[in-house]
């Protein structure tokens, strides 16, 4: 049922002269200027689709033999953003005139929808995404799923590609009893998508850091597009994640569907997702980078979309956040997922639900449910060789053909221009949770920072901070060099400056380094003494094998800030116990020196 390679020539004959293609019989090796030249078309419908085919391009990495070309397949609502993303990545294209008109070899496409039977050469049709979890538009029952139902697959009662590749023996044989015929032309490869995320694992620490997730929890909030996905159900949960999660502890990120960036644009899913972004959402963009946050995640709220199988298969909590509809197959591996998943509700508070489900998962648990949707892994770029060369009628390019690791993320990520502190006092221990101003709880401290902040923010803050330039080098550092001839700033110079700047200010600070900073309060805290105090934080974190961990030195501030409320006449140097994040760090408040105060921002 599944042929397996080689082929060879009189296979290709074969697979065309059986109406494969639609178009009259032609020889895949058929003599010509260079008998050895091979060109593969890539059939690109959508985003989503040319995502999935730039995954399986480097099977034919290296090889002179094999010439790349694109074309854009006509009849798809996001055709438009589907050419913006081939131009995007440099690829070649051909007209789709000129596409039917031949002169390849080889047809790969990742979609079935689409006149693809009007281009001549055998076809290689990839999955569209993870497993075969929703039904096709306007069907009903189990056995109607898309991409196996055989509406898509055959053209006029022949099977449209001359090998259908799948990612687990469950789909080759739920093709089996939609379409026999189908089914003899396809096999088992694996999911090229997949490989890539398992082989990015070791590059974890690196995504995070690029992320600026530090040592909070990641929380991606997947959505699938249309009218029972997550985004179009809870439009609203990314911007409950940002204002109600502690913003020390998480960070959120959000992963939607390519078809959700193509129908609405990122400038319009922006201002849709608002104050969210600005109060530190991160939103991944469709290629690469949405694999890359699932791999920095340590949790992932999803509708039934099949990118949360990515998830389960790296064994990440999830959380399903569906309701149920006509959409999801029952009997699919999502379907098998989400019933095992922790259920979203609206009424808890979502700290309490995630902090659950990380706990109650046991490794192993997401593998082992991902197992049903993904076979072959490691092999799929193999496989896919293989079957791709045998159609070809050429011997496969010699050595390996690894996986390769996703990218360093580059969103853009933003942070809030001014935060809320509550704190916690109980002796000489301070526990410190901040949330956005912008949406977040209302009570507690606001927290500016000089530079950054708005007029406003600065004028209702209790506590304003402003962080030292980085060192830098080259060009750089003598453009800094010239400004700080002109102007620049001490610390014990700009701590008076900001409160006599903004009457409201009750502390000004300066941060020199992550463990350093000095402080200036409007009355000072000790009598006949220096007017800055010293604040010393130690990392957090570095036993028991787990990573050093630095908080945000402006968190730990703003629980000094309401310990010398509370306490207005410390005897220093005094030690605190600061929890930051749920981690606890060691804080030594002293008094001032001369150089600290002369340190330079």
């Amino acid at each position: 049922m599944s042929p397996e390679p080689p082929y060879g020539p009189s296979a290709v004959w074969a697979v065309e002269e059986t109406g494969t293609s639609g178009r009259a019989p032609r020889a895949a090796d058929a003599p010509g200027p260079d008998a050895g030249q091979r060109t593969v078309l890539y059939a690109v419908r959508s985003a989503t689709a040319l995502n999935r085919l730039l995954d399986a391009v480097p099977v034919f990495a290296g090889d002179h033999r094999v010439r790349p070309r694109f074309t854009l397949v006509p009849g798809s609502d996001f055709g438009t953003d589907a050419l913006a993303a081939l131009d995007g990545v440099g690829a070649r294209t051909v007209p789709w005139p000129e596409a039917v008109r031949g002169g390849h070899d080889l047809v790969v496409a990742a979609s079935p929808n689409g006149p693809l039977d009007e281009l001549p050469g055998p076809l290689v049709l990839l999955p569209h995404g993870a497993g075969f979890n929703k039904r096709l538009p306007h069907t009903s029952g189990d056995d109607s799923a898309s991409g196996l139902h055989p509406r898509q697959l055959l053209r006029d009662g022949t099977p449209l590609a001359a090998l259908h590749a799948l990612a687990h023996p469950d789909q080759l044989a739920a093709l089996a009893r939609r379409s026999p015929a189908v089914a003899e032309r396809a096999a088992v490869v694996g999911d090229p998508t997949l490989d890539r995320i398992l082989a990015s694992g070791p590059r974890r620490e690196r995504f995070r850091e690029a992320l600026g997730t530090g040592g909070r929890r990641l929380v991606a909030v997947v959505s699938t597009w249309g009218p029972e996905s997550l985004l179009a159900r809870r439009p609203g949960l990314p911007r409950r994640l940002t204002a109600e999660l502690p913003y020390d502890a998480y960070q959120v990120a959000l992963v939607a569907h390519p078809n959700v960036h193509s129908d609405l644009g990122e400038f319009a899913l922006r201002q849709r997702l608002a104050p969210a972004p600005e109060s530190g959402l991160l939103l991944a963009r469709p290629y690469e980078e949405w694999a890359a946050v699932l791999v920095a995640a340590d949790c992932v709220l999803t509708d039934h979309g099949s990118t949360a199988l990515y998830a389960a298969a790296q064994d990440r909590p999830v959380i399903g956040c569906y309701e149920g509809g006509t959409e999801l197959i029952p009997a699919s591996p999502m379907a098998g997922l989400l019933a095992r998943a922790a259920r979203w509700s609206d009424q808890e508070p979502p700290d309490a639900q995630i902090e659950a489900a990380v706990t109650a998962h046991r490794p192993g648990d997401g593998t082992a449910l991902a197992a049903t949707a993904f076979a072959e892994q490691g092999r799929s770029l193999e496989r896919l060789r293989a079957h791709c060369y045998a159609l070809l009628g050429l011997d496969p390019y010699p050595g390996p053909v690894p996986a390769r690791p996703l990218p360093v993320p580059r969103i853009p990520a933003r942070r809030p221009t001014a935060l809320v502190a509550f704190v916690d006092t109980a002796g000489t221990t301070v526990s410190v949770t901040r949330h956005p101003l912008d949406g977040g709880p209302h009570g507690g401290h606001v927290v500016a920072e000089d530079g950054f902040s708005t007029l406003n923010e600065m004028r209702s803050a209790g506590l304003i901070h402003r962080r030292a330039r980085r060192p830098r080098t080259g060009v750089d550092a003598m453009a800094d060099a010239v400004a700080d001839a002109v102007a620049g700033w001490t610390a014990g110079s700009w701590t008076a400056h900001a409160l006599a700047e903004f009457p409201g200010c009750r502390t000004a600070a300066a941060v020199l380094a992550p463990g350093h900073c000095v402080l200036r309060r409007r009355e000072p805290p000790y009598a006949d003494g220096p007017a800055l105090v010293s604040v010393r934080i130690a990392a957090a974190g570095a036993a028991g094998g787990e990573p050093v961990v630095r908080p945000d030195p402006a968190a730990v501030l703003s629980g000094v800030h309401d310990w010398l409320e509370a306490n207005p006449a410390p005897r220093l140097p005094v030690t605190l116990d600061c929890v930051v994040g749920g981690r606890p760090v060691t804080v030594l408040l002293a008094y001032g020196t001369d150089g600290s105060a002369g340190a330079e921002l």
